[in-house]
């Protein structure tokens, strides 16, 4: 089953504050990549262009899946989940009132997943076991860890073929941050996802990545093919890196 999601040259904003300047990037079959860059550089906004939340005032989001080709900027969220692609929030974005059983199931009401909410239940269990043993506590009162997971869970319970995971990291302390990437990797391994991962942890990041874009003021900077490219970078150096050569 062949997946590729284009993107290419888009600009996208909020009112008069442009976000994204041109922005192009591709994610194929099976591949993790990293969308890695600060605060404020534009990640969540390509995130919520892919999933047809900000609509793009220029270029093109496409996803070539089984054969068709879908263009993303003329769908809705829903059709486009409907597609396949689900997305892992920055901020988790439960619903803090209901269970966690409640909020995993929310994730399976697209129609092709329906079928399969036994199965994914039982593997959203089997990953993060904590979320079994705490599926009748409220979302709201779980720690900030088991909420990634449930955020993560999901969106697995839609079975989806392309999963977008926003700032994994955030608000975790580092060896639930090391835990949630490890996580990640496993489910992409194991599940047989495509992953785009925006992340501002560049030490996490190229832990799972295959590849990675490099996003500065809302402009790709830099595509590194590989992780030793990205490692090998300037900017990264500089930046992420801590180095002054």
């Amino acid at each position: 089953m062949a997946l590729d999601l284009g993107i290419s040259e888009i600009d996208a904003g909020y009112g008069a504050v442009r976000a994204l300047h041109g922005v192009s990037i591709r994610i194929l079959q099976g591949e993790t990549v990293a969308l890695l860059g600060t605060n404020g550089n534009g990640k969540s906004t390509l995130m919520k262009c892919i999933m047809g939340m900000v609509r793009p005032t220029r270029g093109t989001v496409t996803l070539q899946l089984e054969g068709r080709t879908h263009d993303l900027t003329r769908l809705s969220t829903e059709a486009i989940v409907n597609l396949g692609i689900a997305m892992v929030p920055e901020g988790r974005r439960l619903f803090p009132k209901l269970t966690v059983m409640e909020n995993l199931l929310l994730g399976a009401f697209r129609k092709a997943a329906r079928p399969d909410i036994a199965r994914n239940i039982a593997f959203c269990y089997e990953v993060f076991p904590v979320l079994l043993e705490r599926k009748g506590q409220l979302a709201g009162s779980l720690s900030g860890g088991q909420q990634q997971m449930l955020a993560i869970g999901r969106a697995l319970m839609s079975s989806p073929k392309l999963l977008l995971v926003d700032e994994p990291s955030v608000g975790l302390a580092p060896i639930l941050v090391s835990h949630t990437i490890t996580k990640i990797k496993e489910l992409k391994e194991r599940y047989g996802l495509t992953v785009l991962m925006a992340e501002q942890n560049f030490h996490q990041a190229i832990r799972i990545a295959d590849r990675g874009y490099i996003i500065v003021h809302g402009e790709i900077v830099f595509e590194g093919k590989t992780v030793v490219e990205l490692q090998q970078n300037a900017l990264v150096r500089n930046y992420y890196l801590g180095s002054t050569a």
